[in-house]
């Protein structure tokens, strides 16, 4: 197979909901996995927020085709759901899916019993879902409203379902949650998800240094620009052309690109690292 990744132009669009629709994006997102499944997560649960679209989705395709079983859980976003059980079902394993708040703790506990229900164990966490919004100047286009919106998605779900999980977790599980390059260096335009990003990142390492001694492992992924439903779902049309394109590699990462990292913390490949944030950025420099 060619290591060569393609480059499709991405077109001005926007979207008018937060964190967009994958089925309406044009081109598409590019989620599928690349090479052989070689059981690297056999006989293992995971649980995926956010795992309706973008990253998500890509994360499931490739924990799936790895041997894990997947629960995703989504704030609204039903068909984009439905696709990626339909993804999921096709890699030969089984999807559960969760509509609703994780921001709320009772559906987050929810969440996660119903999944240990279902298929009697949790073996891996990704917090993923988050929502983000072009607000600068703050003091015009962040309300309190969105801000609430952010902390409770990007924050509290993290927070939420890890303490509804831990009861689960044995050692040798593990736990990955998404921060961002921004979490590093900052966003001018968007101060509140940046905010929120490093917020994660102090989650994540925090939780990392509490469970160490129990042999559950905690990392973060920070992508930099990626193709997902985030992109036309939260920036103007202009902003959308050519998204990525000021990276050092000239264009926005696909999302197939960044799930690998996620599967490499996730699985025995990454079984020295805890604490750890790994960066699929295109080339950005940022601190450590």
């Amino acid at each position: 197979m060619s290591d060569v990744v393609s480059d499709p132009k991405i077109k001005p669009q926007a979207q008018d909901t937060m964190p967009g629709r994958e089925y309406e994006m044009d081109p598409a997102p590019d989620w599928k996995p690349r090479f052989p499944g070689v059981g690297k997560l056999d006989g293992k649960v995971a649980l995926i927020t956010g795992g309706d679209s973008g990253i998500g989705r890509a994360v499931a395709a490739l924990f799936a085709r790895e041997g894990a079983r997947i629960a995703i859980a989504y704030r609204s976003e039903s068909r984009d759901a439905e696709d990626t059980k339909m993804i999921v079902e096709d890699e030969g394993s089984e999807c559960l899916t969760f509509e609703g708040d994780l921001g709320d703790k009772s559906h987050a506990a929810k969440v996660v019993e119903e999944t240990v229900a279902h298929y009697g164990k949790l073996d891996v966490v990704v917090n993923n879902a988050a929502q983000q919004y072009i607000d600068w100047p703050i003091d015009e286009e962040l309300s309190e409203e969105r801000l609430d919106d952010m902390l409770r998605s990007n924050i509290k779900s993290y927070f939420h379902v890890t303490q509804a999980a831990l009861k689960h977790l044995k050692e040798g599980a593990t736990i990955v949650n998404t921060t961002s390059v921004n979490a590093f260096k900052g966003n001018d335009s968007l101060v509140g998800y940046s905010t929120t990003k490093g917020a994660g990142l102090a989650f994540s390492r925090s939780i990392a240094s509490a469970l160490a001694d129990k042999g559950i492992r905690v990392n973060a992924v920070a992508p930099g620009p990626v193709w997902t439903p985030f992109i036309p779902g939260s920036m103007p049309p202009d902003m959308v052309e050519d998204f990525g394109s000021g990276t050092p590699l000239g264009r926005a990462g696909q999302p197939w690109e960044i799930a690998t990292a996620f599967l490499f913390l996730a699985g025995p490949d990454g079984s020295y690292f805890t604490g750890q944030t790994l960066h699929p950025n295109g080339g950005k420099i940022v601190g450590a």
